[in-house]
């Protein structure tokens, strides 16, 4: 049996027990009260709705693809006859398109409109040259170009005075005798290199009449006819030119013509 100061030793310490359970358990109890609050939040975190920065965040994919390449376009191999189609004639039906208007065809001119052409321009038709009033020739309009240059370099020196002599020993000169005179003419298309006197261009050339160019000669006296018209130095006293339309004796001279002409 135990005694009054058993019992006062004992009383103490069971207090002391029991405050300790007391604080053991309000320390348990505060320990699941912090378990349950966090529990709590998590939930509660978990039911509401995301916000849209964390929307557009949770859908956005993680990386952005590369954008696909353009497509190239695809080489095509021309086709004779055939024309590749492009991006408007391919929305184009051929019945959509205006008919092209027929090209207009040029119109036949007539002789009446050549042969005022022809005097517009200073030239003759057909094969014949003239000598107009102002003591001049004309080429004819289908004369090879050797003629025309006769014929031109010819009026150049038409209604220089006439010098015996003149026109040999340069071509270029004040006055011209017979020779000098056709020298210089056939010069201005290369049909000669030099000057000559009468009896050298007696041996000049082809024998006989040319179709273009005829020089006749004598160890006396040379003319030539061009395209029908008289080159001479002796027509001078007539009409003041070497240019005449009148024609002349060809006895006692040779007739001479420049190849091909």
């Amino acid at each position: 049996m135990a005694s009054e100061g058993d019992t006062g030793r004992v009383l103490p310490i069971l207090r002391h027990r029991w405050a300790l359970l007391a604080l053991v358990l309000l320390l348990g109890v505060g320990v699941t009260g912090s378990a349950l609050a966090l529990r709590g939040n998590r939930t509660a975190r978990a039911n509401v709705p995301p916000t849209r920065a964390a929307a557009a965040t949770v859908s956005a994919p993680a990386a952005a693809a590369d954008p696909l390449p353009a497509p190239r376009p695809r080489s095509v191999e021309p086709q004779a006859g055939v024309q590749p189609a492009s991006s408007d004639t391919a929305e184009k039906s051929p019945e959509s398109e205006p008919a092209a208007p027929p090209e207009k065809l040029p119109q036949p001119v007539s002789d009446a409109e050549i042969r005022r052409e022809l005097k517009q321009s200073g030239l003759t038709a057909g094969a014949r040259a003239r000598v107009n009033a102002d003591g001049l020739a004309v080429a004819p309009a289908d004369a090879p170009a050797p003629v025309q240059q006769v014929i031109e370099a010819g009026n150049k020196i038409a209604k220089l005075p006439y010098r015996f002599g003149g026109g040999h020993a340069t071509f270029v000169d004040t006055a011209y005798d017979c020779s000098g005179s056709l020298s210089y003419a056939l010069a201005a298309a290369r049909l000669v290199g030099a000057t000559m006197d009468s009896t050298t261009l007696s041996r000049w050339g082809d024998a006989g009449p040319g179709r273009w160019i005829t020089v006749y000669s004598n160890p006396g006296h040379t003319f030539m006819i061009i395209a029908g018209v008289r080159f001479d130095t002796s027509s001078r006293g007539v009409g003041g030119s070497r240019w005449t339309n009148a024609s002349r004796s060809t006895a006692g001279f040779v007739a001479r013509h420049p190849p091909g002409l």
